[in-house]
């Protein structure tokens, strides 16, 4: 029982750790990249292309195919011998055949089918590349909104026991008589204030967290995730030049390698078009014999006799040679062509919009930068003026309303440093995200 019991009581601990745990941002990303649905779809149509591939190579070989039938006639007939009428013919007869076919030349159609295979695999495994870069990228985002929102709800929880502080010290200067009574309600009314600004980011990081499991697929029940130490961010995370971001993205980023591919993938879609206008070649070979019976046929032999009596090979070579398709095989050539060139210009549009979102990206983390260093200054400026109004106050030379004014301008410096901390670390994660480093670090 003693046993049972520990059993039963690490059972317990292990479950209850498991719901609590915080999630770092790597286990986020490696969660969201192995059971997103989407992450899933694309591996499967992976797998069809390792069965297509089977299917191109299979085209290479020769098709065998056996058959064997039975046939029974009943009616009027002719003697093979007199030639004579015979009514009420009843005749039996049995066939077997083993035939191979090959296809010797239809102008490369298979060798470039084959080869399209395995291009339509890289295309897929490019894809596929593609998808995991962006939901990491969205798993990162909804991770950093998380942790903006609890810092702002330490804020606000900060506030608010700054705000009980002053009410008691509001409340001991009206007892000694240094401040009016009215001085009280204004004080209950900002702590009323900030408990509503508590919830509100309470609210906030709840549904945060929310967004991030709903992201993973996990269960929001006891889902949370770890702090991680951003407090002073500094400009090393900017890069000083883009032209190093805009050629690594443009040699190595997915969506170009797969406007790239996509070219390869139209050129020989027309390679296999123009096929159409090349003359094929077909070799087949069979081996078969025939049985039959009948009441008057004065020629039969016994079953497995007559098989092997009759049994033969047959050879055929055909060759077919287009003459006129109807402009099937122009329009398919033609189609394919204006394909090659919608790909290439696929391409130029990939490379366009890749630029102008790495220049986008740059151009406001440099802003995010500028604004995050602004708001330390401010911050720092708002502190100070905070202090001494705080000191003004206590000795009598300010009122209430202006202290409150002083600490909501405090309050809204606070708020507007968090918000560009935060947005300064996402910027700069996109230009990384673009440099092909990882979005974990």
């Amino acid at each position: 029982m003693k046993y049972v019991l520990t059993t039963i009581v690490l059972l317990v601990g292990i479950s209850s750790f498991s719901q609590n745990k915080q999630w770092t941002l790597e286990a986020c990303v490696n969660h969201a990249l192995e059971n997103n649905i989407t992450v899933q779809q694309a591996q499967n149509t992976l797998l069809i292309n390792d069965q297509d591939i089977i299917a191109a190579r299979g085209q290479f070989l020769p098709s065998v195919s056996g058959s064997m039938g039975q046939r029974m006639s009943i009616g009027s007939g002719f003697d093979p011998v007199t030639n004579q009428r015979i009514n009420n013919q009843t005749t039996h007869s049995f066939n077997y055949n083993l035939s191979v076919n090959q296809n010797i030349f239809n102008g490369f159609r298979t060798l470039n089918l084959y080869k399209q295979s395995f291009l339509n695999q890289e295309i897929n495994n490019l894809e596929l590349a593609r998808i995991k870069d962006d939901i990491s990228l969205n798993v990162v985002n909804a991770y950093l909104n998380v942790l903006f929102n609890k810092e702002n709800l330490q804020t606000a929880l900060a506030q608010y026991s700054f705000t009980e502080k002053q009410l008691k010290q509001v409340k001991s200067l009206v007892d000694a008589g240094v401040q009016p009574r009215a001085n009280i309600f204004d004080a209950e009314a900002t702590l009323s204030r900030d408990e509503q600004q508590v919830t509100v980011a309470q609210n906030n990081v709840d549904l945060a967290l929310l967004n991030l499991s709903q992201l993973l697929q996990v269960s929001y029940d006891g889902f949370d995730v770890a702090t991680i130490d951003i407090d002073n961010p500094s400009s090393e995370l900017l890069y000083n030049n883009i032209k190093p971001v805009l050629n690594y993205a443009l040699q190595n980023r997915s969506e170009i390698k797969l406007a790239e591919k996509n070219i390869e993938n139209a050129e020989l879609n027309t390679e296999i078009s123009k096929s159409g206008y090349l003359p094929s070649v077909n070799f087949g070979y069979g081996f078969g014999s025939v049985w039959s019976e009948s009441k008057n046929d004065f020629t039969k032999q016994a079953f497995f006799r007559e098989l092997d009596l009759l049994k033969g090979h047959n050879f055929n070579l055909s060759v077919s040679i287009p003459i006129f398709s109807r402009f099937q095989n122009k329009t398919a050539v033609a189609k394919s062509k204006i394909q090659e060139e919608n790909s290439k210009l696929n391409l130029d549009q990939a490379k366009l919009t890749l630029e102008s979102n790495i220049q986008r990206a740059f151009t406001d983390a440099k802003a995010a930068l500028k604004a995050f260093e602004a708001a330390k200054r401010s911050l720092a400026a708002q502190e100070l003026a905070f202090s001494n109004t705080q000191e003004r106050y206590n000795i009598g030379a300010m009122n209430t309303f202006e202290l409150e004014q002083a600490r909501v301008q405090l309050i809204n410096a606070e708020a507007s440093l968090i918000n560009a901390k935060y947005d300064f670390v996402f910027k700069t994660k996109v230009l990384d995200f673009y440099m092909g480093k990882s979005l974990t670090n």
